[in-house]
């Protein structure tokens, strides 16, 4: 008995799903490079942070995207896309901290650093390429304007699981919050490249 083959064109979407692929590794690899430059000039700095500053400092990174984004002009030169780019390393250094906890003065050489970054960040992509295949790509028909707001909405979210000392009751944790804002803020930096 003979089988006849027939060959059927990949979905759309999932032709895409390569390409996307590609453009995750080259945003975040991007963002390692800027990482590792600004913890060379300042090591790890950032280990000082608690939990509530981390937060404050990812929602001032939104706020200004979204206040560029309304007012369509910025007074001191810099973009939209250098600050999703800062979401997206302060959304990993939010994951360290998580797993670390915060310190009292830099404890952590910059290679350790980079080692959880790369950790994390890894984690992140590899979220980032399931969902992508779930969601069908629906991030690419969204505005960029509203990345910015689900980035604020998941800054609102961490705010009062601080807040409830995260004892919540079917929430996620801020952890997933994090990857969320880093998920997001990575669609950002490639909307704002194509």
């Amino acid at each position: 008995m003979y089988y006849l083959r027939f060959f059927v064109p990949l979905h759309p979407i999932m032709a895409n799903i390569e390409k996307t692929n590609a453009q995750f590794e080259q945003a975040l690899s991007e963002c390692r490079a800027l990482f590792e430059k600004k913890l060379h000039d300042y090591k790890a700095s950032w280990r000082i942070l608690r939990p509530t500053a981390l937060t404050d400092q990812l929602f001032i990174k939104a706020k200004r995207i979204r206040s560029l984004e309304i007012k369509k002009e910025s007074l001191v030169g810099e973009g939209i896309r250098p600050e999703f780019i800062a979401l997206i390393n302060y959304g990993i250094v939010g994951l360290i901290q998580l797993s670390e906890g915060f310190a009292d003065t830099v404890d952590m050489d910059n290679q350790e650093a980079m080692r959880l970054y790369d950790h994390f960040a890894q984690q992140a992509l590899e979220l980032m390429k399931r969902k992508n295949h779930d969601y069908d790509e629906a991030w690419r028909s969204m505005r960029v304007s509203s990345y910015t707001d689900l980035i604020l909405t998941k800054i609102e979210r961490i705010k009062e699981i601080e807040n409830l000392g995260g004892e919540t009751l079917v929430s996620e944790g801020i952890d997933a919050n994090y990857m969320d804002i880093i998920n997001y803020a990575v669609f950002g930096v490639i909307k704002l490249t194509e």
